[in-house]
């Protein structure tokens, strides 16, 4: 687990506004919701559904940035800017990428969450 992966003072900002037991709980449905949304990502990249590619992009960069994964979410901000490329290839790579740095984030998360 890699503690740089989460900005400390936007976490830290989170968990004293909402409470530590509730931070407890968004980064559990985080943890449950992220598998569900790559899926997404994956299958509108399979249907070449635009509208959905971005969408699911959105939604992951949106909660990543909640938590502090910065990087994460800068990620899914350049999959969701960049659409689906002609090369299908491009896209599978970067969809690869976010899967690896999602599991890194959430890892993170879930340590800093409980500590």
């Amino acid at each position: 687990m890699d503690p740089s992966l989460i900005d400390r003072a936007t976490f830290t900002d989170l968990r004293e506004a909402v409470g530590a037991e509730f931070v407890v709980e968004l980064v559990d449905t985080f943890l449950e919701e992220a598998p569900g949304m790559l899926a997404q990502l994956r299958a509108a990249l399979a249907d070449s559904d635009a509208d959905a590619y971005r969408r699911a992009a959105h939604s992951l960069k949106s909660n990543a940035n909640a938590f502090g994964a910065h990087d994460l979410a800068g990620m899914a901000r350049e999959i969701e800017l960049g659409g689906i490329d002609a090369d299908s290839a491009d896209n599978l790579a970067a969809l690869d990428a976010l899967d690896t740095a999602c599991a890194a984030a959430a890892a993170a998360l879930k340590v800093m969450s409980r500590g």
